[in-house]
């Protein structure tokens, strides 16, 4: 199986570098990408919101190198998260 995605879009925020207690550096940072077309209500382009996640040397360069606005490519695997909320509800985030 494939399992590989490519986005283009510009920072919402500053990348948030962080390390994990073995050292390992990871980036945080949603990209603002938006879509080729226009909704039908609206007759307005959309925008998606997308959490990424970046590990290691490429964190570190992001981190360096990108900050809020800066246009950005992302290339990467598509990754879903399943998890719990306080209700118990089950929620799902990619």
């Amino acid at each position: 199986m494939l399992n590989h995605i490519t986005l283009m879009g510009r920072l919402t925020r500053d990348p948030d570098l962080k390390y994990t207690p073995t050292g390992t550096a990871v980036a945080s940072f949603s990209l603002a990408c938006d879509r080729d077309f226009a909704g039908k209500e609206s007759g307005q382009k959309e925008t998606d919101f997308v959490d990424i996640v970046a590990w290691r040397n490429t964190g570190e360069f992001v981190s360096k190198y990108f900050q809020k606005g800066s246009m950005a490519i992302v290339s990467g695997r598509l990754q879903i998260r399943e998890w719990q909320d306080k209700e118990g509800n089950k929620r799902r985030t990619a």
